[in-house]
């Protein structure tokens, strides 16, 4: 396979790579201008670089937002509007005079676990990302299911309740929140240190910490009935908690207790990539986008 160059374009920082005889190299990143002018000059001089240097094939790219991949726009929103909504990826691929491939960051990560990460003996999984909100991405044989409005795998959009989705429960962020809420005369904690509480027996931070891991276990349940995937991969605060996934496990044996026709146990692991995932995924897409290229 001949080397790609790979692109992670995030809120705060975009990285760069090269992917070369099956590993990535010459990485480094860069804080996200705030500007399209300043986004093209970074970029094409960023790409410019791997061309003289490694004979870049092409380059693939992961982006926040709905990417369309057949009108090349990134649809929805992100914390970069700049990049959104009119024809990105034929103008990136004009400026770098390369096929270029793009794809939602999320659908790049679920890519690279499916490829040599931890759903790389399946053919179909889920993967759900906890971060500020709750993100994710299907993969039916090999394949993301983008879905008719290029929100497949939108999972934190779900309802939990009458009022609450599940981006407002099962989130770190959503614990700090409840927690400090109710607490008002205490100085403010971020999840992290909820978490720590918890761990020590504070039993409101322990009860705020119930209510994500509930949640989570109650999305993870729905996802096994809906789609019936192989595998459910967890990315996010469950790689950074060891503690989560196992409560996460338990709550959802209960969900199984309570439904007694439910007769299968969702295979729910942690992610294996972290830092690296977007950029491998991105490498993965280019591959399934230009399929002459990589051989």
């Amino acid at each position: 396979m001949q080397s790609l160059g790979v692109i992670d374009i995030g809120g705060t920082t975009i990285k760069f790579a090269v992917w070369q005889d099956q590993q990535l190299v010459a990485k480094t990143k860069v804080t996200t201008p705030t500007t399209l002018a300043e986004f093209y000059t970074l970029l094409t001089t960023q790409v410019a670089q791997m061309k003289r240097d490694y004979q870049i094939a092409g380059v693939g790219i992961s982006s926040p937002g709905a990417v369309n991949k057949a009108t090349g726009i990134i649809e929805g929103a992100s914390a970069l509007p700049y990049i959104h909504n009119f024809r990105i990826q034929p103008e990136l691929q004009r400026r770098f005079e390369l096929p270029v491939s793009m794809e939602n960051d999320a659908n790049c990560a679920a890519l690279a676990e499916l490829a040599d990460g931890a759903g790389k003996q399946v053919a179909s999984l889920c993967f759900l990302i906890v971060g500020t909100g709750v993100g994710g991405s299907v993969i039916v044989n090999h394949q993301i299911w983008h879905g008719a409005h290029l929100f497949g795998g939108e999972f934190g959009f779900t309802l939990m309740n009458d009022h609450q989705i599940l981006s407002e429960l099962g989130t770190a962020v959503a614990v700090a929140k409840r927690y400090n809420a109710s607490h008002p005369a205490q100085p403010e904690l971020d999840g992290q240190a909820v978490f720590e509480l918890a761990a020590k027996g504070d039993t409101d931070a322990q009860a705020e910490v119930q209510v994500m891991v509930r949640a989570l276990a109650r999305a993870i349940y729905n996802l096994q009935y809906s789609f019936d995937p192989e595998l459910i991969v967890m990315g996010g605060a469950v790689s950074n908690n060891p503690h989560l996934l196992p409560a996460i496990n338990a709550e959802i044996e209960k969900l199984r207790a309570t439904v007694k026709i439910a007769s299968i146990k969702p295979d729910v692991v942690a992610c294996h990539f972290t830092d690296e995932a977007n950029l491998r995924g991105a490498v993965v897409d280019f591959c399934q986008t230009y399929l002459d290229i990589q051989k």
